[in-house]
């Protein structure tokens, strides 16, 4: 991920307005250099940075009440609950997909080092954007995704947060969990918790990230 996709989609809100017209939206998503993404995550957009773009509006454009995940990255971690381990092996082929695509590889087996450093390397552009380091750092926990403990990186603009880390897919994908930088009103939760409220500092970022 680099500053000027995360200048994309930190100007989201701000930007001209787009209706919900699909062939309105269809037409700015062109303008962007973007496309209609409906095999990968859920219908969205694919970015010009090939990254993948999901709104819980019609319309990201223009519309700073919308939440926007921008997804750059794809997990799918052995789960110990599995009796049989199989883990939904048919998933392997849909990772195999992603890392086919343009600007996406692939590495498996896969270390949550591994996953620390892709996450380490998107807080940089998140950092080189804003101009300032993340205003909290936390570890996560099975509460807020699936799989192993990787850290969330949280920065606030005047009007919305902005969490690097990972999220649960919410789909009938088992333990697959989404690397992503949401963008979402700071309306989805309260102030920030005290730095020593860990579970509810957990609680105010799956309010804001979770789909």
């Amino acid at each position: 991920m680099t500053a000027r996709s995360v200048a994309e989609l930190v100007g989201l809100p701000a930007a001209s307005p787009i209706s919900d017209d699909f062939d309105a939206v269809e037409a700015e998503a062109q303008r962007r250099g973007w496309c209609w993404e409906e095999s990968l995550v859920c219908e969205s957009f694919r970015t010009a940075d090939q990254h993948v773009l999901c709104s819980d509006s019609a319309s990201p454009f223009g519309n700073p009440d919308a939440r926007t995940f921008l997804v750059f990255g794809e997990l799918y971690p052995v789960d110990p609950h599995d009796e049989r381990m199989a883990n939904g092996s048919w998933l392997y082929g849909l990772m195999d997909r992603w890392q086919e695509q343009p600007g996406w590889s692939g590495r498996r087996p896969s270390t949550a080092q591994d996953c620390e450093a892709v996450l380490a390397q998107a807080a940089q552009a998140v950092s080189e954007h804003l101009g300032a380091p993340p205003e909290r750092t936390i570890s996560s926990s099975e509460t807020v995704a699936a799989g192993p403990a990787l850290t969330h990186r949280i920065w606030r603009t005047r009007t919305h947060a902005l969490i690097l880390g990972p999220a649960a897919d919410n789909g009938p994908y088992g333990y697959l969990t989404h690397l992503q930088l949401s963008c979402t009103p700071l309306t989805c939760g309260p102030d920030l918790p005290p730095t020593d409220d860990e579970d509810g500092l957990e609680s105010w970022i799956t309010a804001h990230i979770d789909w």
